[in-house]
């Protein structure tokens, strides 16, 4: 009797906690992020988020690209913020050219089958792109990727700055000089780490910097983006990424997440990166005060 009685209260106290609104959530909530300051920024956001909901967070940060997509399919991450461009072409191996609509909804399929789900993206789209400091794009009259194709078959003898990634990825240097006609010379191109093409343009080491697209140094040091005109880099919508069963055992999860997606865009992303790159802010605080700043928090 005791038994039935300590039952019954049980889930009496459980019924009102759900109907005074408070998050019960089923276990503790890992949210995961890659090792650049755009994804420290939405690791640092998603959790201060999360727990202001009542969630129960802990958080993996500063992780490798493939090591955290692995840590999520085997269950050790619950959420991080994947770009459909990588999720596509990277994770599904899928090289067929699609639009933002069509590439998100074929991430989302072939991903579902696996126990991901991508909730709504959001309007930042930190695709890869190719940079120049303003100044020399304007005397050398290059605008668009076409113009950068047609000043180096014509003799134009310009340097380019590349991680080590994009420079060998399927998407990458290889496939986007044959897609606009051209080549450069191995010794006009200088590997380096993501964030030190910024410093070798701004410092004149380089002519061009592959970037992207929603670094906040790109307006901060003057440099302007080459329009891609032959649409060859794919769309990369800043999306969060959950496993299905997380969602199962949290069911408010979705909406929130949702909400916090619908506030990214590229200003505002370029605009809290540069607070964290150029300006030196604290991740952490930056990331508080945009959350405030919405009423997430």
């Amino acid at each position: 009797m005791k038994t039935l009685k300590k039952m019954a209260f049980v889930a009496t106290l459980a019924i009102s906690i759900t109907l005074s609104g408070v998050v019960v959530a089923a276990e503790k909530i890992v949210v995961g992020g890659k090792n650049f300051t755009e994804q420290q920024l939405l690791t640092s956001m998603t959790a201060q988020y999360l727990r202001a909901q009542g969630y129960e967070v802990d958080t993996r940060a500063g992780m490798g690209s493939a090591v955290l997509r692995s840590a999520q399919e085997n269950g050790q991450v619950d959420v991080y913020w994947e770009y459909t461009g990588t999720g596509l072409i990277v994770y599904n191996d899928v090289k067929e050219k699609l639009g933002r609509q069509e590439g998100y909804e074929k991430v989302r399929e072939l991903d579902m089958k696996k126990g991901l789900v991508w909730l709504t993206p959001s309007d930042a789209n930190n695709t890869y792109a190719l940079a120049m400091q303003a100044e020399e794009a304007k005397t050398l009259g290059i605008e668009t990727l076409s113009d950068l194709a047609s000043a180096i078959n014509s003799g134009k003898e310009l340097v380019l700055a590349s991680n080590a990634e994009w420079y060998a990825r399927e998407d990458g240097f290889r496939p986007f000089a044959k897609a606009y006609g051209f080549k450069l010379p191995r010794d006009q191109i200088k590997r380096m780490d993501s964030g030190l093409t910024y410093t070798a343009l701004k410092e004149g080491e380089v002519d061009l910097a592959l970037v992207f697209a929603t670094d906040g140094r790109i307006p901060a040091f003057d440099f302007v983006l080459l329009k891609d005109d032959q649409n060859f880099f794919p769309d990369y919508a800043i999306t969060p990424v959950v496993r299905q069963e997380i969602l199962d055992q949290n069911p408010e999860l979705d909406d929130q997440l949702n909400k916090l997606s619908g506030l990214l865009d590229n200003e505002a992303m370029s605009r809290l990166n540069a607070q964290i790159d150029v300006e030196r802010e604290d991740i952490e605080k930056v990331a508080h005060s945009f959350l405030e700043q919405n009423d997430l928090i």
